[in-house]
């Protein structure tokens, strides 16, 4: 029997310990294939030809597409569902100049990230392209007032031309309290107006007196955290401040507008990807 000293045993043993403290922890994140979510890893890859806006509140209130900053009253950054994002309060918005593209759209899709709790003082106004001499905007998404998680009211409101009419969706489910990404799209070719909730369709319709291509008239500024009779000064002269109406006391992140209405699985692609940082 071969006999090996202590000698021998504490170099085989050093040897060990160099060679381990040489390799790397085992990470099995490094093995695993990228997140691919309907063929996209990131948000950014969903149809980029198509974004004409996309506000991502990380320290500023710019759009990245048009390069256009906004101005702020009253409303601060915070923690978002990417980064950072939009942290708004009673009496405060956010007012920014629409791009000739945003104006001009003729089917869109808009999503956005909104964490809130339900109205208590009034409708929660989250986005307003607004229509400089009359009562409603060219394009606006409210919260209306009654809104439970067991019964959200979502409002969509276009100008079409000639007339104002409204898409109001009720028994929403799990609105309130957390992150939830709300998209709008409108299909002009087949005059389809949709909404989604985290990347899910939760109704669809065809309004009365909404068809074709849409037609924004008198266009005003883009508003974020209240409907566009709510700022001071009003961006309309048809109306000033209503006691029905308030303002967004949570957040806002990650805004997009495209001018197309995209796929199902292409909302559903920017919703997930988003919500896990892509």
């Amino acid at each position: 029997m071969k006999k090996y000293s202590f000698k021998n045993i504490l170099g085989v043993a050093l040897a060990g310990l160099a060679l381990s403290s040489c390799q790397k922890d085992f990470d099995p994140k490094s093995y695993a294939p990228p997140l691919n979510i309907g063929g996209f890893t990131s948000a950014a890859q969903v149809a980029p030809s198509n974004l004409v806006a996309h506000w991502a509140f990380d320290g500023n209130l710019a759009d990245s597409v048009s390069k256009t900053a906004g101005t702020a009253t009253g409303t601060s950054f915070t923690g978002g569902i990417k980064g950072q994002g939009l942290q708004g309060a009673l009496n405060s918005y956010v007012i920014t100049a629409p791009s000739a593209t945003i104006t001009g759209l003729t089917s869109f899709t808009m999503t956005e990230w909104v964490n809130t709790p339900p109205p208590s003082t009034g409708i929660i106004g989250l986005f307003s392209l607004a229509k400089t001499n009359a009562f409603w905007g060219n394009f606006e998404i409210f919260i209306e007032n009654g809104s439970t998680n067991d019964n959200g009211k979502l409002r969509v409101h276009f100008f079409n031309g000639t007339d104002d009419v409204t898409y109001a969706l009720d028994n929403v489910k799990n609105m309130f309290d957390k992150w939830v990404n709300l998209g709008v799209s409108y299909n002009e070719s087949t005059s389809v107006v949709t909404v989604y909730l985290n990347g899910s369709e939760v109704g669809n319709t065809k309004l009365n007196g909404l068809s074709g291509a849409l037609k924004f008239q008198n266009t005003g500024n883009i508003v974020f955290g209240c409907v566009q009779f709510q700022t001071d000064p009003s961006q309309t002269t048809a109306t000033g401040k209503q006691s029905w109406a308030s303002y967004l006391t949570g957040q806002l992140d990650e805004v997009r507008i495209y001018n197309k209405a995209l796929s199902d699985n292409e909302i559903n692609a920017v919703v997930k990807l988003e919500g896990r940082g892509k």
